[in-house]
């Protein structure tokens, strides 16, 4: 058993508690290798931002669960060598069994997320109910789900959108001890989360849901999920050094700074990161077709990386300066 505040990490809530009361949101972004975690501690180091970091668990396949956790650990030392005091947390991203969040909790991480969304609501708070029970008697807070998000990422995956039913969420929290929730409001995974024919607007999140679930849980720490822009110069740049992403689009990022000053206070971020990563390091193949130093090409897309999130924390989410 490896508890988190031996790697130097914190729990959710007392930052969760901040971001209600300062009207902002903590950045939940993703990460799969080491130049993405640095470029996340690095821009979070720089803007004073308290951070979320998630991993999925195709993420932790890929990684290593040993792996990872040490990478925890020495991305908390980079903060502390920074001299920044930065609230970091390490968060599993769409756990899907009660056995793989107690792997977690026992790896170090200190909030874990069961979605049991694709059960019925009888069984998602029993399923919720029962992870609650293990992480809290180790300290580590719970994110719950009501409602489907479409698309795909990751290991994630559904055809449609189920909204989130404002009238269910008082007895799935108080049946279930969640310490915070994601609902449905439009929102969906991946790079192409809506069919919007050119000159289209994007279709507006449904914040009468949210207004109406903020009623219902006045206070209480509310999560969005599939919140990527899908940034249009990422999609160009790919498209442009021989990519092909016809229809790629997401959030615009004024509903997102809407939904930040809101009871929202985890916004999650994981194409916006992958696209970035990959248009730069599309782009340094196409200008110089005969690199092949790994360092020549994941360097340049781990500043492009740092760049990206510090506009995020500062323009987005409101949560640079917070830390």
């Amino acid at each position: 058993m490896h508890s988190y505040k031996e790697l130097g990490l914190v729990s959710t809530k007392e930052m969760y508690a901040k971001a209600i009361k300062g009207q902002y949101a903590i950045p939940g972004y993703n990460f799969n290798n080491m130049e993405q975690l640095q470029a996340i501690i690095t821009a979070c180091i720089e803007t004073k931002s308290p951070v979320i970091l998630q991993v999925s668990s195709g993420a932790r396949k890929y990684a290593n669960q040993i792996l990872l956790m040490y990478m925890a650990k020495g991305a908390m030392e980079m903060v502390k060598n920074s001299g920044v005091k930065l609230p970091v947390a390490l968060h599993l991203d769409h756990g899907d069994t009660y056995e793989l969040c107690v792997s977690c909790v026992e790896t170090g991480f200190s909030s874990v997320m069961i979605d049991g969304s694709g059960h019925s609501f009888k069984e998602n708070i029993e399923l919720t109910k029962k992870v609650v029970a293990y992480a809290h008697a180790h300290d580590v807070t719970v994110e719950g789900e009501l409602g489907v998000l479409a698309g795909i990422e990751d290991e994630v995956s559904h055809e449609t959108t189920h909204y989130t039913r404002p009238e269910e969420v008082e007895e799935f929290v108080a049946k279930t001890g969640v310490d915070s929730l994601a609902i449905s409001i439009g929102t969906s995974h991946g790079a192409y989360k809506f069919k919007v024919k050119p000159g289209e607007e994007v279709p507006p999140l449904r914040f009468d849901i949210l207004e109406q679930v903020e009623k219902k849980l006045p206070g209480f720490p509310i999560v969005l999920h599939g919140a990527s822009s899908v940034m249009p110069q990422y999609v160009e740049m790919i498209n442009k050094y021989g990519g092909k992403m016809e229809n790629a689009v997401g959030v615009p990022e004024d509903q997102l700074r809407r939904a930040a000053k809101s009871a929202v206070c985890k916004i999650n971020i994981d194409s916006d990161g992958r696209l970035a990563m990959t248009a730069k390091i599309r782009e340094v193949f196409a200008l110089n077709p005969k690199e092949f130093d790994p360092r020549k090409y994941l360097g340049p897309a781990r500043e492009e990386l740092v760049k990206m999130y510090k506009h995020k924390n500062e323009n987005v989410l409101g949560s640079a300066g917070k830390a």
